[in-house]
């Protein structure tokens, strides 16, 4: 077993518009093909919610609010020593749409678009229990996921 570093905690937005989940492909360059929720790393000194909101903006130039926790995800990679705590939260837009010029600041998320349930079949995502939360009151924690490369 590898010795692991500080756990790195994030916060992720669950954003649904006409029932379809809005993701971001957050790999420069689109080196891989994996979509997530958008957010990312908690600074400290600001809330989760604050967090959440800066990073959401900073992906995909949409202004939110941010509701309920409603996921409890971590996901690691034993070979080296990453471990993260992800937490999701339901939130809804208040200002903004999708623009296909939009440039995020760090240029990491490269692409951005809302799913249907059906479409998510199509695609690979993280973390596997997304939909059962998004497209549900469901409320759940789901541990050690390992990470995707």
């Amino acid at each position: 077993m590898s010795t692991y570093q500080s756990v790195r905690l994030a916060v992720r937005a669950l954003i649904l518009q006409s029932n379809r989940l809005l993701l971001v492909n957050a790999y420069a360059d689109q080196t891989s093909d994996l979509w997530c929720a958008p957010g990312g790393g908690v600074e400290a000194g600001a809330s989760l919610p604050e967090n959440l909101k800066r990073e959401v903006l900073e992906e995909t130039g949409l202004q939110i609010d941010v509701g309920a926790p409603c996921l409890v995800n971590e996901f690691h990679d034993p070979k080296r020593g990453f471990h993260q705590v992800d937490v999701y939260f339901r939130c809804r837009v208040i200002s903004g749409v999708l623009d296909n010029d939009w440039q995020d600041p760090e240029n990491i998320v490269n692409r951005r678009r809302f799913f249907s349930s059906s479409e998510l079949e199509s695609i690979r995502f993280k973390p596997d229990s997304l939909p059962q939360v998004a497209f549900s009151d469901s409320i759940l924690y789901d541990p050690l996921e390992m990470i995707v490369p």
